[in-house]
């Protein structure tokens, strides 16, 4: 089975992808910074990016979400995010890559659990603020090269889904789909 990839900036609409996605049919695998950021934020924490336990619990839950799409029938599997996004975050964050991250990096690396295809949204020029997003647009930019570079780092092929209307993204990621071998 085939497990690809779709990250990106923050705010570069890959959540908005991978639902027009998901609704044409592919699995598609949650984000999990994003939850974790809402639990903690819940708990009173109104900024828990600024734990190192931050990156240790988001590593935690992918791999948890990883091993229960495993066993889903079907075609490709999409991905919102990976641990390599997280170690982005980490070294984004100046955090040390914990032992739940590094495991989790030298799983990934050693069973190939994702392929090697990975679809990098392009920025957009903004970024719109969320309860869990506070990141300038320049502060994006940023986390966009170190994002970047990790995935290069560790093999990975960048294929950048470039902006245009949320229509051309999907046919940008469908047609790399059905050329996959």
């Amino acid at each position: 089975m085939k497990r690809y990839i779709l990250t990106g900036t923050p705010g570069a609409g890959k959540t908005a992808i991978l639902r027009w996605l998901e609704n044409d049919g592919h699995t598609v695998v949650e984000e999990a910074a994003t939850d974790v950021i809402a639990l903690r934020q819940a708990q009173g924490e109104p900024e828990p990016w600024s734990t190192h336990s931050f990156t240790e619990q988001i590593a935690a839950l992918q791999r948890r979400r990883q091993e229960g799409a495993a066993a889903l029938p079907g075609g490709p599997q999409l991905y919102d995010r990976s641990p390599v996004c997280t170690y982005a975050l980490a070294t984004y964050l100046g955090h040390p890559v914990g032992p739940v991250l590094a495991r989790e990096l030298d799983r990934i690396q050693a069973g190939r659990i994702y392929d090697r295809t990975v679809f990098f949204v392009g920025n957009l020029g903004f970024v719109t603020p969320t309860g869990a997003r506070r990141i300038t647009f320049e502060e994006s930019l940023r986390f966009e090269e170190i994002h970047h570079d990790a995935y290069a780092e560790l093999g990975y092929d960048c294929v950048t889904i470039a902006p245009g209307t949320l229509a051309e993204r999907v046919t940008q990621v469908r047609k790399r789909l059905d050329t996959a071998p």
